[in-house]
């Protein structure tokens, strides 16, 4: 069936399909772009209590037989012949896919209304995400959760800036503030996520680069805020190309062979044909291990429909699955996305995030 995109009231909605995307998030759950005196209006406490160590890092080689199977067992009986995804390259030593199941609470800590990360003050938010790493724990005991905290490093703005780039860059005393929130619990990893507005990939990566130096800090990138045709954030939907992400990638795999690193994973957020174009030029690399990740919001029926179209069926090497707490809410049947429903997808997401 054809799909035809319609842009009404800040929501796109795919005729025939009804899709509804992260875009339309609520000023409840705030995705859109914001102001910087909102940054720094109310910044959430950070204070960590006795933060343990750096995580231990597993640097044995990869076991090729457990990756074949846990892949396959992944694509959960797709019948389309795209999962598990063919020519896949095996990671370095120390991956952490697929051999754990990644989730993750997403925020700034400068905004409460940008996801979880951030809403509620570090011992609430440990004991929340303790409580959703145990539900995966128990619907899914056969894989390992490595919990993590995903910081939105850069966020997309509703005004220019000194710089006119449409960017509020959050700088090291924030991310610190992280790293330090995420050593409260024991071999917690980090994510660090770019909205790079009027600016770019190869211009931004460097602000974040000594963050990345370090063996528990990935990436993840966010094309809905990628204006390539100088529009404001928040007014349209942006987008990267097979070649934006190989860049990344590359990048990214340098900095692993120079610093003798584990492998890299790279989050791509997605809820449109268009946020990411080629995809299928997309390359893979022992160094880096890509998560397409859906980042649409709305009821279930949707959200599996958006993923069933633009993650599904462009497979590229391991997916992801966004809750939002707020704004998954809103209409019938009023309710969160279940473990077990994600489960049930083909191919069944590696990476969950709650925003």
């Amino acid at each position: 069936m054809k799909l035809s995109l319609a842009f009404k009231n800040g929501a796109i909605a795919i005729l025939g399909t009804a899709l509804l995307l992260s875009c339309t998030a609520s000023s409840s759950e705030q995705k859109t772009t914001t102001s910087p005196d909102s940054l720094n209006a109310n910044p959430v406490a950070t204070t960590a209590d006795n933060p343990s160590e750096e995580p231990v890092i597993n640097r044995e080689p990869i076991d090729t037989a457990k990756y074949n199977s846990l892949s396959k067992a992944l694509a959960n009986g797709d019948t389309t012949g795209r999962w598990p995804v063919k020519n896949d390259v095996y990671p370095l030593a120390g991956a952490i896919l697929p051999f754990k199941r990644v989730v993750v609470y997403y925020g700034n800590l400068h905004s409460k209304k940008m996801g979880a990360l951030g809403e509620y003050a570090p011992q609430e938010m440990w004991q929340r995400l303790s409580e959703e790493v145990k539900r995966w724990e128990k619907i899914d005991p056969t894989t390992p959760v490595q919990a993590g905290l995903h910081y939105i490093a850069a966020v997309a703005s509703g005004t220019p800036g000194k710089d006119g780039k449409y960017i509020n860059r959050m700088g090291n005393k924030q991310i610190d503030s992280v790293l330090k929130i995420a050593k409260m619990k024991p071999n917690t990893i980090v994510f660090l996520d770019l909205q790079v507005a009027l600016s770019n990939l190869k211009a931004e990566l460097p602000h974040i680069e000594e963050y990345l130096k370090l063996p528990y800090v990935h990436l993840g990138i966010d094309p809905e805020f990628s204006m390539k045709d100088g529009s404001i954030p928040g007014k349209k939907i942006g987008t990267y190309d097979a070649a934006d992400i190989n860049y990344v990638s590359q990048y990214l795999a340098d900095m692993v062979k120079k610093y003798n690193l584990p492998p890299k994973i790279f989050v791509i957020h997605r809820f449109t044909k268009k946020m990411v174009t080629n995809s299928q030029d997309i390359k893979r690399r022992p160094e880096v291990q890509m998560v397409m990740h859906m980042d649409g919001w709305g009821e279930p029926e949707l959200k599996k429909g958006t993923y069933r179209h633009f993650i599904q069926s462009e497979p590229v090497q391991f997916t992801g699955f966004k809750i939002f707490y707020k704004n998954d809410l809103k209409k019938a049947p009023n309710r969160l996305m279940t473990p077990d429903e994600l489960m049930k997808l083909k191919p069944i997401p590696i990476y969950i995030q709650y925003q």
